[in-house]
């Protein structure tokens, strides 16, 4: 059974009412940010610590009436297992986030055909993350005060994750961060219920400066074009930091953050045509990433320089993309990777994927579908444990924590701080016959240990003591075969 949540409106002006009736909360965060702002930014021009105060705080007061009415999971097998999973399924956003819904279906289908979770049936209800945060928050607390939904998947944006971490184990509801990049998620390392069987923004990011060194190692100048919210931010320190820590005569000539959703890019593509840098780094993605492909194009952007697409998988069945763009996948979800093509059951579910919904699955469904084996396997985990008696949440987190479990495309290790250990898959587009649009060559796979700082270390200061022989012993471009 598959339903989809519908976004709420919660007033906050005089006499309306609000979430919780703490209506001096709600007035704080509108005046401070629109819906759409709250998604994608971490500060509205304050300090980052203020903002994370204010992200715990909201959190926190929508919590307070309800921890003690919040119902503790049934230990008896119920009829169906409930999700409650977020992502974006309106806006512009849902061209990355739709991919993980249509997963999610596909997966959960998948799962129950085989007999579900220990005889029991999933049941997803789908929360539209465009609503806002107002609306995630209160669509997460509704969902975690009904017993049968013991797992929330969530969630699609980084701010979002932030804003429910507190929540999450306030409530003591184990919630699998599907999409959550930003390294800050889980930095304090003192999460009991919240988890992220992917890699973070530090892996990620350090992934492509390696790979761009290995190809080009007499790169000058590089200019950026992410954009104008925490990810696009947090991802141009990571890669600059790496770069500068692995080359330090990297000259940085531009740095552009456009508007999240902007439609047009000329002035973006004027600056870069005219800076003429021997690297255009771009973490733009969904209808931003599409909408500057097509107008970059024309302009010579990608004959002029070596461009770096870090999203860019999640395009190559919809725009054109030249031979030797670098892209990757924040991860291993390459459903045409080496180890993919090896599991029948990926090439299944790739092949299915299709048939259902019109393209092969983007690295956002492969995500999806990981966090949703991720969550199978300790429920079956925690019955092992249990003699196969239904797992309260405390148990289920319990068989979450330190866990390794096999994905469709890899293996997804969990540490000690919750944080995931994931490869990074990086290469360039190119042509093969079989396929109508390109597709990822002359490939890398880094183990996700290798780019990861330990647990507690602080993860810029990491990088900024790499050397330029940290590389050495990493695999090469075209390695992985």
């Amino acid at each position: 059974m598959i339903r989809m949540a519908a976004a709420q409106h919660h007033s906050t002006s005089p006499g309306g009412r609000d979430i919780m009736g703490s209506r001096g909360i709600s007035i704080v965060v509108a005046r401070c940010l629109s819906s759409v702002e709250w998604l994608f930014r971490l500060d509205c021009g304050v300090p980052q610590g203020k903002a994370r105060w204010m992200v715990d705080g909201l959190a926190g007061a929508l919590a307070l009436g309800v921890v003690a009415a919040t119902p503790a999971a049934a230990q008896e097998k119920p009829a169906a297992l409930g999700l409650g999973i977020f992502t974006f399924t309106s806006g512009p956003a849902a061209a990355y986030g739709m991919p993980g819904k249509n997963a999610a279906d596909l997966m959960i289908d998948e799962i129950n055909a085989k007999g579900g979770i220990g005889g029991v049936p999933l049941s997803a209800t789908y929360v539209d993350e465009a609503q806002g945060a107002q609306g995630v928050i209160a669509e997460y607390r509704r969902l975690t005060g009904d017993a049968k939904n013991q797992v929330m998947v969530a969630a699609l944006s980084s701010a979002n994750c932030l804003a429910l971490a507190p929540l999450a184990e306030q409530l003591e509801v184990p919630t699998v961060g599907w999409n959550c990049d930003t390294h800050q998620l889980l930095i304090d390392g003192k999460s009991k219920y919240v988890f992220r069987p992917n890699g973070n923004t530090v892996p990620e990011f350090v992934a492509y400066a390696i790979y761009l060194l290995d190809r080009k190692p007499d790169v000058k100048t590089v200019a950026i074009i992410n954009p104008d919210y925490a990810f696009g931010h947090d991802a141009a320190k990571i890669f600059i930091a790496a770069l500068k820590a692995l080359k330090p005569d990297v000259e940085i000539v531009a740095e552009l953050y456009p508007k999240l959703g902007s439609p047009n890019y000329q002035t973006e593509i004027s600056r870069l045509a005219t800076a003429r840098p021997d690297v255009v780094f771009s973490n733009l993605w969904g209808a931003d990433l599409e909408n500057f492909v097509r107008q970059a194009a024309p302009r010579g952007i990608f004959t002029s320089s070596q461009v770096i697409l870090a999203l860019g998988e999640t395009v190559l069945q919809r725009v054109p993309l030249p031979d030797g763009v670098i892209v990757g996948v924040l991860g291993d979800g390459w459903w045409m990777s080496p180890d993919a093509k090896a599991k029948p059951e990926t090439v299944k579910f790739a092949e299915a994927y299709k048939a259902r919904f019109g393209e092969y699955p983007a690295f956002p469904s492969i995500k999806m579908a990981n966090a949703l084996i991720y969550v199978k396997a300790a429920y079956d985990a925690a019955m092992q444990k249990n003699g196969s008696k239904w797992p309260t949440r405390a148990e289920l987190a319990d068989a979450m924590k330190g866990s390794k479990v096999e994905t469709l495309t890899g293996t997804a290790q969990t540490r000690a701080d919750n944080d995931g250990l994931v490869d990074q898959i990086v290469g360039v587009t190119v042509r093969m016959s079989a396929q109508q649009f390109p597709v990822i060559g002359d490939m890398v796979r880094y183990k996700g240990e290798s780019l990861m700082p330990q647990a507690g270390q602080d993860p810029l200061a990491w990088i900024a003591t790499l050397k330029p022989e940290f590389a050495k012993d990493l695999p090469k471009p075209g390695s992985y075969k």
